[in-house]
């Protein structure tokens, strides 16, 4: 089981500040797909495809007000295909759509003490398990949502982001 990214630039920003974003931004997503896809969640495909968009903060507030009906940018917004439990599930599958705010990011990484690769890192594994079906609107989701995410970042050496 494989996951194609389609990735998009729309800020130049993004290579400025790391010249190997495509190769990040894919195994990212490849990692959350290979644990994420791994549970009780598991959608049964040969492949998987999804789309990243790595954009501004204007074009996330444009998009986080029309969907989600709050007035700012953020981070990351997942628009997930499969909303429905009995959507029908095809070879391949489209997963969805996740769009990043590079300002956003890049001031959570300096506020974080993190490294902004390792922040986008996250991001990615964050929206991706969206994408696969996982949440955190629930306490006991959100739990299992963040464990999953630190285990997939410490796969690759990169800290717990939930740490104070």
């Amino acid at each position: 089981m494989a996951v194609k990214i389609d990735l998009r630039i729309e800020n130049g920003q993004w290579k400025d500040a790391l010249p190997d974003i495509g190769k990040l931004v894919k195994q990212a997503a490849s990692a959350a797909w290979k644990q994420g896809n791994a549970g009780a969640l598991k959608i049964d495909v040969k492949q998987a495809e999804a789309s990243v968009l790595l954009t501004d903060d204007q074009a996330v507030h444009r998009l986080n007000k029309k969907y989600r009906g709050v007035d700012k940018p953020t981070n990351v917004l997942s628009f997930a295909a499969l909303d429905d439990e009995n959507e029908p599930i095809v070879d391949p599958m489209l997963l969805g759509d996740i769009v990043v705010a590079f300002e956003t990011t890049k001031r959570e990484a300096e506020e974080q003490g993190r490294s902004f690769a390792d922040h986008l890192f996250h991001l990615i594994v964050h929206g991706m398990l969206h994408l696969i079906g996982y949440d955190h609107i629930e306490e006991a989701e959100a739990a299992e949502m963040e464990t999953l995410e630190i285990k997939i970042l410490a796969d690759k050496g990169i800290g717990n982001p939930y740490d104070d």
